[in-house]
């Protein structure tokens, strides 16, 4: 007998009633398993509501994750570019995941998937996200954030550094009106970037608005270093200007008035609306990539299609479970109605467990489900065929049910054993939606081990309790003794 097996050996007897006191310890376990059902019902569907203290009846829905090919969003691969100072590396492209799934993180998406893909590309999937082209400018923006000392040069918003900080080409429009029949103004400055700080000593970033001007700006605050470098250079830098630059493109440039102590500013100047701030302060909170990053796939998933896939795979639910339970009913009698409960219970159960854990719910996982379900229906049949067995040799009911059970019981732990090693397997080796196939899938090979080990034999037992052992006997063509 595996060690496996000898874990769940001693549930038999625990279950198993003798002597004096055999209805009330049957009594318990039913009791038992009906707040387990009301706890699974509570937590899958949340029929009640807790309002301070004080339930409240609402409509019953199912709490569950739904994947982007159920809920629809949108799907993004990005591609590492190396630079002349940074290769895209697979150690970069790594450290930029990190740095994505910060600012996934700020957008509130459910449950992303962020993996990456050969060397150096990203796939990212956002259930719920409709707007693609926000979530490019949020995921894919290198977003590194400088401070640089222009001295008596103040710059306009928009103009932008070279590659290797030297010139800045100035905006359409900037600085004085062309004169007729003159030479246009020059569009290129000779400044040469000096970087006093960079967007890697913020310790937060939060957008609000400017008390006295009403507009959209972002209040920053720099960590120890970067706050003590801050206060001494503008303390030192009076009247001259400090450029905060985003991307080589310049967002600000105010004068510095007087010393700023604590390590704290703000941004102002170029939101229009309160987004545009916020999404910059998502930026700015999530860190710079350490390489910029193309997009070479973007794709959009309706929530139609999802809405389609979630019908056809709830009606296909269906069909399958009327289909094992009218077996169970038609081969095993009362016994297969029983183990139909019990089953009905699983169903219960996981949908709580998934629920609970937050976990994800994809067409690969409802398929997980489904085949999860045949497999609890498989333990039950080992388990009835060996109580016909332990009948057919003579044996009265209550000894053939725990004979039975104890037999079954090794079958069943090694078979859903080697199951869970594969599931473990596809979990770390796989992609998005085969984890889900496997999260459901494990999940649902526990749940009946329990329901089949447990549950069942509880309802076998409450049966024979209340004189329905004959019934129960007939699984093996002959009445119970």
């Amino acid at each position: 007998m595996s060690r496996a097996s000898a874990l769940f050996f001693c549930l038999p007897t625990w279950l198993e009633g003798r002597g004096p006191g055999v209805g009330s310890r049957v009594g318990i376990r039913l009791l038992l398993i009906l707040v387990l059902l009301l706890a699974a019902v509570q937590i899958a569907f949340r029929p009640l509501a807790i309002v301070g203290r004080t339930p409240v009846a609402q409509r019953p829905q199912l709490r569950m994750n739904l994947g982007l090919d159920l809920q629809g969003g949108s799907l993004l691969v990005l591609e590492g570019q190396d630079t002349p100072t940074a290769r895209a590396t697979p150690e970069a492209v790594d450290a930029a995941m990190r740095v994505i799934e910060r600012r996934v993180d700020q957008l509130g998406v459910v449950e992303p998937t962020i993996q990456r893909q050969g060397a150096n590309r990203i796939l990212i999937e956002l259930p719920g996200i409709a707007d693609p082209q926000r979530a490019i400018a949020l995921i894919g923006k290198t977003a590194l954030l400088e401070f640089v000392d222009t001295g008596t040069t103040q710059l306009p918003e928009g103009a932008t550094w070279s590659a290797d900080g030297r010139t800045v080409t100035l905006p359409e429009g900037a600085g004085a009106p062309p004169t007729p029949g003159a030479a246009p103004p020059a569009r290129t400055l000779a400044l040469e970037k000096k970087v006093i700080l960079t967007g890697a000593e913020l310790e937060t970033a939060q957008a609000g608005f400017d008390q006295q001007t009403a507009q959209p700006i972002v209040n920053f605050r720099l960590r120890g270093g970067g706050a003590r470098v801050f206060e001494e250079f503008t303390g030192a830098n009076v009247g001259r200007y400090l450029t905060i630059v985003l991307d080589n493109e310049v967002i600000s440039s105010p004068v510095i008035r007087d010393r700023i102590p604590g390590g704290q500013g703000q941004i102002s100047g170029g939101f229009r609306t309160i987004e545009e701030a916020r999404d910059l302060a998502v930026l700015l909170r999530g860190g710079a990539l350490p390489i910029p990053v193309q997009v070479v796939e973007n794709r959009t998933v309706g929530p139609q299609l999802g809405r389609d896939s979630i019908e056809a795979s709830l009606r296909a639910s269906w069909i399958a479970l009327a289909a094992v339970g009218l077996f169970m009913l038609l081969f095993y009698g009362l016994s297969g109605v029983l183990a139909d409960l019990a089953l009905a219970l699983y169903v219960l159960v996981v949908l709580a467990v998934l629920s609970g854990l937050g976990a994800t719910l994809t067409l690969p996982g409802i398929a997980g489900l489904v085949l999860s379900v045949g497999m609890a229906v498989d333990a039950n049949v080992i388990i009835f065929e060996k109580l016909k067995e332990e009948l057919r040799a003579g044996k009265s009911l209550r000894l053939a049910v725990g004979a039975g059970w104890n037999r079954a019981i090794q079958t069943i732990v090694d078979s859903n054993v080697t199951t869970l090693i594969a599931t473990a397997v596809l979990f770390l080796l796989g992609s998005g939606p085969i984890r889900g196939f496997a999260v459901t899938l494990s999940i649902g090979v526990l749940v009946s081990m329990f329901t089949a080990i447990v549950v069942t034999r509880a309802l076998v037992d409450g049966a024979s309790a209340i004189g329905l052992g004959p019934l129960v006997a007939r699984v093996a063509g002959r009445t119970a003794r």
